[in-house]
This record gives structure tokens, sequence and C-alpha cells, in this order.
């Protein structure tokens, strides 16, 4: 039985979600409770898009550090140094979390016939591809949540990459909290997210392919 059953979730500030494990285990007495923290997804937009094309996109899993492969949040301490908290964790890996973001986000553009994660029924006539640099606390000489990430897009009929863009922000942190740290790295994910999804779209609008059996 999984041990998130039955556990509250409650949406706080920026819509990031946090849920706070406390007395998972009767007996624990003061055993310190550990807080996982989710980055939100888009609210799915009102109206028409401004153009659909007739491709479908296979979105693939970040590449990335270990440090980002483990659920663990990370912090900089000073320019080289990099650590991560004990009891402060996101839900799910950055890995994982950014794969599926991208995802909603692309889909929640309804430009697109689909867009799916790689998987044996899966077809794509492009790959999105992404290259996970920083999602981190930055406590020195400001106090700020980075995000940078490259992503591009591959044609594997062509075997190139036909497109890339990159996204890098530091935001400001508004409070010493955990909690506030993810807020901002909350807004500065939603951020990227969408100027990326948007400079993809406008690729498509410059290149669109054409329906099958368009002449």
């Amino acid at each position: 039985m999984s041990l998130l059953r039955g556990i509250p979730m409650h949406r706080a500030n920026y819509a990031v979600l946090i849920v706070l494990l406390t007395g998972m285990m009767s007996g624990c007495g003061g055993t310190r409770p550990t807080k996982y923290y989710v980055l939100d997804v888009p609210a799915t937009p009102v109206g028409q898009p401004s153009a659909q094309y007739p491709v479908s996109l296979l979105v693939a899993r970040p590449i990335t550090s270990h440090l980002y492969r483990d659920d663990r949040i990370v912090f900089g301490s000073g320019p080289v140094e990099l650590g991560t908290y004990e009891f402060h964790r996101w839900a799910q890996s950055p890995a994982d979390m950014v794969q599926d973001l991208l995802v909603n986000y692309l889909r929640a553009t309804h430009q697109y016939r689909s867009v799916l994660r790689p998987g044996s029924n899966a077809r794509g006539e492009f790959i999105v591809r992404s290259y996970l640099r920083s999602l981190y606390e930055v406590d020195s000489p400001e106090f700020v949540a980075r995000f940078s990430i490259h992503i591009d897009l591959y044609d594997p009929t062509a075997g190139a990459t036909v497109w890339s863009a990159n996204y890098t922000h530091d935001e400001p942190v508004d409070g010493k909290s955990v909690n506030a740290v993810v807020e901002a790295l909350d807004k500065n994910v939603r951020a990227g997210m969408q100027q990326l999804t948007t400079e993809l779209g406008q690729y498509f609008a410059e290149h669109a392919p054409k329906a099958e059996g368009a002449q």
C-alpha cells in the first residue's frame, strides 16, 4: 500500500503544492517531518490556438546530472559548492518533473496532433529533447532561484536538429524559507516553459509541415 494514500494536500501561494508528511509511522515520536513539493502545471487556455500543425511530438526525458535525478531539493553555497536538503524534497525527480511539464505545456497549446512520452507504441515526427542544467537555490551573492534549460527539436527522418533554444533566469526569492524558494522556482519554471513552448510554436509557424495527402 502506498504511504501517500490518504495524506491531505493543499495549495500554497503561486500554486505550489506541498505535501506535509506528519506521523508517517506510529511511535515515531519526535521524528522531523519531510515536506514534498510539486511545481504547478498550466491551466488549459481559453479559445482556439492560433494554428494547428499536423505533427506528433515525442518528449524525451531531460539529460541532466545525478543531482536532478534524485528527489532532494538542491541549494548552492558560494560559486562552486552544491548541497541538498534532507527534509525538503520534490515529489518526483526534477528530470521527470520537467519532462511532465514540457508534455503538459505543449499539450495545453492544442497546436499539435499529439504530444507523448517515448514508449513502445508512441510514434512522432519530431523528438523534443532537453538538457536540464540548473534548478536550485542560490544564496550568494543574491538569494535567487535559478532555472536553466536547453531544448531542441530533432527530426529523425532527416537525422538532424532543426531548432533549439535556451532559457536561463535567476528569480529573486521573497523570503528565506525553502517554501519561498520553491515558489520562486515555480514562477521561474512556468515562465521558462511558456517562453520555450511559444518559441517552438513559432518555429512550426515558419516551417509548417503539410498534412498527409496535401499537395
